[in-house]
């Protein structure tokens, strides 16, 4: 009953203790009584696996497959909110700061995430978005693929398991033209004018077009042309001829982001009503048999008894508090490199990796594949320290080891939350899209990442250019490369560290009690 670590992605160093921690929950609750002390136990390596649901799950049993049911099916339950909120929107529009639109379409914006937004994890401020969920049983979708020219830009095929399924961008090739996706049992005929068809796996798919653009005056007016034939739509109104819409015109949907911040996310409790959904919609895996045999007699064991469905909650209580919420932080996802970055090695191609995708899915949802983009975290200094408002750090890349991208990269900074910071002042994301950055004569960049305002310097030069303003409190630093070259691709380069300077704020405040300075 372990979620075990899959032999096609190699468990994260930061995730392998949650990993043992679920799995060894799950035999000690499974193995049988009279069996013999605890210490008699076999490891989780040498568990034995149910292949069939039995007659009936005693509670310890249950309790087990409740807290293996929530951290293997964390992020398949976001995307089910994802469509569930969308399927009460009337129009294409925005809301939260975020593009929704109806199920089978999706919607643009027009510019970047602004920082208020708080909707969904670790936006970047580097693309413009876009966003649709699609019921594939109901309809096969069309999407449009634009001529870009020589603009970088990439759409996230994504299935319910949060996995991409096709290769749709610029550092794959793509042509432009009309392309189609279907559901996993779609046996119809392609029409005329299709230059391709992608098959999702799962009954529910998203697409997240994101198009590039850069700091240059009048680079984004220049991206908004494409931008505004990015669209998708229902196979039934395919009739050859591309569409265009004014994108910046789109409806301002407020009620959509209420409903969303009413529910609150994903959470144990709505997790178990939609088990039986979830089952339904995403088939298993090759091997998966023995999980959804135990998941299935969960759902039904939970749906005819509620004093079983109460022991149920208490576990995915347990599985959220314990695992769950643990992988939200940084320090937790994925494998652990020199300086204390982190990384993700099978971002969007997790198969079995249940910890690493539920990490990724609770941290910074709807990460590429690391072919099309690779990603870098950083809760702590070089030191180890957490990274800290009221300390002031620098970021040292050498001439011969700069992000080493074929697209571009960036650096930007989150709050507690893995959100934008809300601030009016200061920046919060920096990278080659930022031809004012101001590089050593030796070709080095240093980046300086602390708080705006007293003390702050604002000379001018690189004082200015390269610093990233961090808010206050507790932050994180992220660093997208998006069309990786091939160093970054097999892992063979780590951003730098943070090294912490003195900063007078930070000694000021370490003179009140319970404070510590950052040297």
């Amino acid at each position: 009953m372990s979620l075990a670590v899959s032999s096609r992605h190699p468990q994260a160093d930061g995730l392998r203790w949650i990993a043992c921690a679920v799995a060894l929950a799950a035999v000690a609750a499974a193995w049988p009584r009279g069996a013999g002390s605890a210490a008699a136990r076999p490891s989780a390596a040498l568990a034995p696996q149910a292949t069939a649901p039995r007659p009936g799950q005693d509670l310890d049993d249950l309790r087990a497959a409740a807290h293996e049911a929530y951290v293997w099916g964390w992020p398949l339950a976001y995307v089910h909110q994802c469509r569930m909120a969308l399927e009460k929107v009337p129009v294409c529009g925005r809301s939260g700061g975020m593009p929704v639109a109806p199920l089978n379409r999706l919607a643009m914006l027009t510019d970047t995430i602004a920082g208020r937004q708080s909707l969904v994890p670790c936006p970047n401020q580097d693309v413009i978005y876009g966003f649709g969920v699609f019921d594939l049983r109901e309809t096969p979708v069309v999407i449009q693929v634009p001529a870009f020219g020589d603009r970088i830009w990439l759409y996230q095929l994504g299935d319910q398991r949060t996995d991409s399924f096709a290769d749709v961008g610029c550092m794959h090739g793509t042509r432009p033209g009309a392309y189609l996706v279907v559901g996993p049992d779609w046996q119809g005929d392609t029409p005329a004018g299709i230059a391709g068809v992608f098959r999702c796996p799962t009954r529910h798919a998203y697409c997240l077009p994101r198009v590039f653009f850069t700091a240059e005056p009048g680079d984004r007016e220049a991206a908004l042309p494409a931008i505004n034939q990015i669209m998708a739509y229902p196979l039934e109104e395919f009739d050859g001829a591309f569409r265009e819409t004014d994108w910046s015109r789109s409806r301002w949907l407020p009620a959509v982001a209420v409903r969303a911040r009413r529910n609150g996310g994903v959470t144990p409790d709505g997790f178990l009503d939609a088990l039986p959904t979830i089952l339904a919609d995403v088939p298993p895996l090759p091997g998966e048999e023995p999980l959804y045999a135990r998941l299935h007699e969960l759902a039904r064991n939970i749906e005819q008894d509620p004093a079983l469905r109460a022991a149920a909650l208490t576990a995915a209580e347990q599985a959220d508090r314990d695992v769950v919420q643990r992988l939200f932080h940084f320090d937790n996802v994925g494998r652990r490199l020199p300086g204390n970055w982190t990384t993700l090695d099978n971002g969007a191609d997790f198969g079995t990796d249940y910890v690493s995708r539920t990490a990724a899915a609770k941290s910074n949802v709807f990460v590429n594949r690391s072919c099309e983009t690779r990603y870098y975290y950083l809760d702590r200094d070089a030191t180890g320290r957490r990274l800290d408002g009221d300390g002031e750090y620098r970021i040292t890349f050498p001439a011969d080891s700069l992000p080493p991208a074929r697209g571009f990269w960036s650096l930007t900074v989150y709050d507690g939350r893995h959100c934008l910071p809300g601030d009016s002042y200061g920046r919060h994301s920096l990278g080659s899209r930022d031809h004012a950055l101001v590089y050593g004569a030796d070709g080095s960049l240093t980046v300086t990442v602390g708080r705006q305002g007293e003390g702050a310097p604002s000379t001018g030069g690189s004082a200015t250019a390269n610093r990233l303003t961090a808010p206050d409190g507790e932050f994180s630093l992220y660093l997208r490369i998006y069309w990786p070259d091939a160093t970054a691709i097999a892992a063979g380069w780590t951003p730098p560290a943070a090294n912490p300077v003195a900063d007078p704020r930070a000694l000021s405040r370490a003179k009140r009690p319970g404070v510590t300075a950052v040297r």
